[in-house]
């Protein structure tokens, strides 16, 4: 699917309209995507900060939805964990970037090269407007090369 074609579609798939979640970019080759998040009245918590699991929704199936066109049908990708730490309440519009760099594609391959599991953590930054990190988020990612029958 071409990257501008996946970005309406996230942004019009329902758990992420009802969130708030906004892909902004997608490259074209997969390699770097950009959400946002704005506070609004039905995204927000009981003390008027942006509840936490809108900011778990954010940072969750990227690099999963990034890795899966940029490896191909020889690997199969899958979102394991994820660990989030709140660093201090979320106000206003919050950000977050994924970035698939060619080492860790290098680090894919080379791991997963006899077909074995490889389970690579990701680091995600939720920051706001002034780059103040409000959430750090750990991603736990399955890759395996698939076996030839």
């Amino acid at each position: 699917m071409k990257a501008s074609l996946f970005r309406l579609v996230m942004n019009a798939y329902p758990p992420y309209l009802g969130t708030g979640v906004w892909v902004k970019r997608v490259s074209p080759d997969y390699r770097e995507l950009d959400v946002e998040l704005g506070l609004h009245w039905y995204n927000r918590n009981w003390v008027g900060t942006h509840f936490g699991g809108n900011l778990c929704a954010m940072a969750d199936p990227f690099y999963m939805l990034m890795l899966i066109p940029i490896l191909g049908r020889d690997y199969i990708v899958w979102d394991k964990a994820s660990c989030i730490d709140f660093v201090r309440p979320g106000r206003g519009r919050v950000y977050a970037e994924f970035r698939v760099t060619d080492q860790m594609l290098d680090q894919i391959k080379a791991a997963t090269a006899e077909g074995e599991k490889y389970e690579p953590k990701y680091p995600v930054n939720i920051h706001d407007g002034n780059g103040e990190c409000i959430a750090r988020v750990e991603k736990t990612m399955y890759i395996r090369r698939k076996r030839e029958r």
